[in-house]
């Protein structure tokens, strides 16, 4: 049984909804970031980055434990693992590993700060709150391009970019985006609403 560490968190949820989807035995572990659980020695046992989620898979490679840190590399890991949301051929599997760099280095970073300086901010700071809903707009705009044409974001195949995308849009209404004006964002976006592993995944850890 794999152990998940995990918050409430668009990056912690990723890796709950691809175990739900894979139906892969996982046994879940809160680490309360509000609290700074993620500093606790035993935690930075497993992830000396101290952020979640990590994982610990008692049969990993070669049949011999390992432990994982970054959502992005646990994706890529549990795909490789179990054969799944990971497209087999060549051009599939990069046009799938773009799209989950994409969400990486621009969705995650680029929300997450919208989140800090309209919601965690002392004070508002009008150059960061222009410089980061223009940026997430942007972004936005990217996905409707890519959404307006395809199934999913690799294309035809639901794969690891849509699990690791979608947390993040779930939080439309905290970086102030009405998912009307992207239509193609929408239609993805409901779509993977309606997945049972999905609604699982986004259930995780329970507080």
């Amino acid at each position: 049984m794999i152990d998940l560490y995990t918050w409430t968190t668009p990056n912690g949820r990723k890796v709950s909804i691809m175990l739900e989807e894979c139906g892969l035995p996982y046994r879940t572990h809160a680490i309360n970031i509000g609290k700074g659980d993620q500093f606790a020695p035993e935690f930075v046992a497993i992830n000396p980055n101290s952020k979640i989620p990590a994982i610990m898979d008692p049969d990993g490679p070669d049949g011999k434990p390992i432990s994982l840190m970054e959502s992005g590399a646990i994706l890529v890991y549990l795909a490789g693992k179990t054969g799944k949301f990971l497209p087999q051929a060549v051009r599939g599997r990069y046009d799938a590993l773009q799209w989950l760099m994409f969400q990486m280095g621009g969705v995650g970073p680029m929300f997450g700060q919208v989140h800090h300086f309209l919601r965690a901010a002392k004070e508002p700071v009008p150059y960061a709150i222009e410089r980061y809903v223009n940026e997430t707009r942007r972004l936005y705009s990217v996905l409707d391009r890519q959404l307006a044409g395809h199934e999913w974001l690799a294309g035809g195949e639901y794969t690891i970019a849509d699990m690791a995308t979608y947390p993040w849009v779930a939080r439309y209404e905290w970086h102030k985006t009405d998912l009307n004006d992207f239509p193609g964002v929408k239609r993805w976006f409901d779509k993977l609403s309606r997945r049972p592993a999905v609604q699982r995944g986004m259930a995780v850890p329970k507080v």
